[in-house]
């Protein structure tokens, strides 16, 4: 019995990396969407935003019946825990390659990138995928080196955050209110996207070590 324990609580990581490699195809694709006015690959990761969903709900069941069953103390309770905290994480973050995917949709067939911000937006859809590979690395392999990177990683995406907002806030903005709006609100989802994987990193920190990272940066 306690070998199919853990064995369901080894599924728990599979399914959470795989739900880091569903996402990575949804930035990745909510990306080209949106710099290629793609309306067709914009309603794919829209639709298969199902798909994360689905996976999630299985770990929540998955979960709650493992509590049940095995009452979970110590390092278990830890990886339970941190499973709905990282998968939580996870369908958040696909959400959020959707709503970069609408806004594609939602301007199409014109293009809701300005010229001037396009070498930016790509490179923030690099970064985002940069850091959900890592993030799932790091679930599969537990490796508490590579997830305090992270953190450190994420200070590239922020200082793109915040270029943008200097591009929009610059006297030489010509696009009008629309487009700025357009582009305040696709910062956010990739800002937010890479926020959300530190999270899950820091998680993995927390089921190795049983600290947080903060608490680790005093040791």
């Amino acid at each position: 019995m306690r070998d199919v324990y853990h064995e369901e609580l080894d599924a728990l990581t599979d399914r959470l990396v795989e739900m880091t490699r569903l996402v990575r195809s949804a930035i990745s694709r909510a990306t080209t969407a949106l710099l290629d006015s793609d309306l067709q690959l914009a309603e794919s990761v829209i639709s298969h935003d199902e798909e994360v969903d689905r996976i999630f709900a299985e770990i929540e069941a998955s979960i709650f019946d493992l509590m049940a069953r095995q009452q979970p103390v110590a390092v278990d309770l830890r990886m339970i825990i941190v499973a709905l905290r990282m998968g939580t994480d996870l369908e958040r973050m696909g959400d959020l390659a959707e709503h970069v995917a609408k806004v594609a949709r939602l301007r199409h067939p014109d293009s809701a990138i300005p010229p001037e911000i396009r070498s930016t937006i790509l490179e923030m859809g690099q970064i985002a995928e940069r850091l959900i590979t890592k993030t799932g690395s790091c679930i599969a392999s537990r490796d508490v080196e590579s997830a305090l990177e992270l953190e450190a990683d994420d200070d590239a995406m922020d200082k793109l955050h915040r270029r943008l907002f200097k591009i929009l806030m610059d006297e030489d903005w010509k696009y009008g209110v629309e487009p700025a709006i357009d582009v305040t609100l696709i910062g956010r989802y990739y800002e937010r996207y890479a926020d959300h994987a530190v999270r899950v990193a820091q998680d993995v920190v927390y089921l190795v070590t049983g600290s947080r990272t903060q608490d680790l940066d005093t040791l």
